[in-house]
C-alpha cells in the first residue's frame, strides 16, 4: 500500500510538538540555547529568511544537523513555507534521537512577522 504524502504529513505531526509562531516565539525567547532551522530550498531562503535562522534544507538535514546541533536536548525550532516538511523533518530529527524538537506550523510569512 502506498502512504500518500498528506497521510505521511498527518502522521508526522500527530508525532510532533507543533506550535503556531506565538507560541514558538514565546518558546525561543525563553530558551536561550534554542536553534530555528529553516529547512525549505535555497531558492526558498533566497528570497525571504528569518534573521536568527540556520538554513539546512530537509533533503540534507540527516547530514547536516550535528554541525548545528550536537546535544540531542537542545531545543530545536524547525519551519518551512507552511508547516510540512518541517515536520518530517522533525520526525526524522526525533528518530535520529534529538528530544526537545519543535514545529513551527504555520505559514512563512506570519512567521517572518514574529520573528523578524
Amino acid at each position: 500500500m502506498i502512504v500518500s504524502a498528506n497521510d505521511l504529513i498527518a502522521s508526522a505531526k500527530s508525532q510532533c510538538n507543533c506550535m503556531d509562531q506565538l507560541a514558538a516565539k514565546l518558546f525561543y525567547d525563553r530558551h536561550e540555547d534554542a536553534i530555528i532551522i529553516d529547512v525549505r530550498e535555497h531558492h526558498e531562503v533566497e528570497e525571504a529568511c528569518l534573521i536568527d535562522s540556520t538554513h539546512i534544507p530537509r533533503g540534507v538535514l540527516e547530514m547536516k544537523i550535528t554541525t548545528v546541533c550536537e546535544n540531542a536536548d537542545t531545543p530545536i525550532l524547525l519551519h518551512c513555507a507552511a508547516g510540512a516538511r518541517a515536520s518530517l523533518a522533525a520526525s526524522t530529527l526525533q528518530m535520529m534521537g534529538y528530544s526537545n524538537v519543535h514545529v513551527i506550523d504555520a505559514p512563512f510569512d506570519e512567521i517572518r512577522n514574529v520573528f523578524g
